[in-house]
């Protein structure tokens, strides 16, 4: 297993590999590896010649007091489960080789004002600024990403948009014995906070479970509302 950490190093790797008629799959991450990721990276691998997970806590989809210092880093053991898994490539580069200043952002408009778009109006920007730019540097053929969150629905949309020759591909939630879904912030929750997190899940299998008697729109959220309350 290879690490890089500049763009010119990695833009080469990809180029010797394209040569070669290798097919290339990415996992986006910001580091901080779990069994979520874990299974991304063997989904790329089952399906690719070459696997290139990114390692890079991504400061434009972090606002003004938002946890990006404290955001937890392991590069040590990132590197030990990539390389126990069968990645080819860690493209692990410093804020400074991302981004000049100023420097320009991708927006897809369509989720900027909804979801964490309401409380984190930059949230979205970055997360499209970053990936696009990873799109751009490691030119896979595939790419993939946890469907946990709304940036599955915002990746599969900007590659639309913007004409990227790359397949989105959506790999199942991993979730912890209590059904938390894994996440690197999940080291953040005290215990009281991870009791109480656990009411979105249960919320979502409530609506799911609900909808198949008929139900219209309104009372399933009425009902997946009084799980979360």
């Amino acid at each position: 297993m290879q690490i890089t950490t500049t763009i010119n190093e990695t833009k080469e790797l990809i180029k010797k590999w394209k040569k070669d008629g290798k097919s290339i799959g990415l996992v986006p991450t910001m580091g901080f590896l779990h069994e979520g990721h874990a299974s991304l990276i063997q989904k790329c691998r089952e399906e690719n010649d070459i696997v290139v997970v990114s390692d890079f806590v991504n400061p434009t989809q972090f606002g003004p007091n938002e946890d990006l210092e404290a955001y937890p880093r392991d590069f040590e053991r990132d590197s030990q489960l990539c390389e126990r898994i069968g990645a080819d490539l860690i493209f692990c580069p410093s804020s400074e080789e991302m981004y000049h200043d100023p420097h320009a952002f991708v927006s897809i408009d369509l989720l900027s004002e909804t979801l964490c778009g309401k409380t984190r109006p930059i949230h979205f920007k970055g997360v499209c600024t970053v990936v696009s730019k990873l799109f751009n540097i490691v030119t896979p053929n595939r790419a993939y990403f946890g469907q946990k969150d709304a940036q599955l629905a915002l990746q599969r949309l900007m590659v639309l948009d913007l004409n990227f020759d790359i397949e989105i591909i959506g790999c199942p939630i991993i979730r912890e014995e209590d059904g938390l879904a894994k996440s690197s912030r999940n080291t953040y929750l005290n215990t009281q906070e991870r009791s109480a997190a656990l009411c979105l899940s249960r919320a979502v299998r409530t609506g799911q479970q609900i909808i198949q008697t008929g139900m219209d729109a309104e009372q399933v959220l009425a009902a997946m509302r009084a799980v979360i309350e």
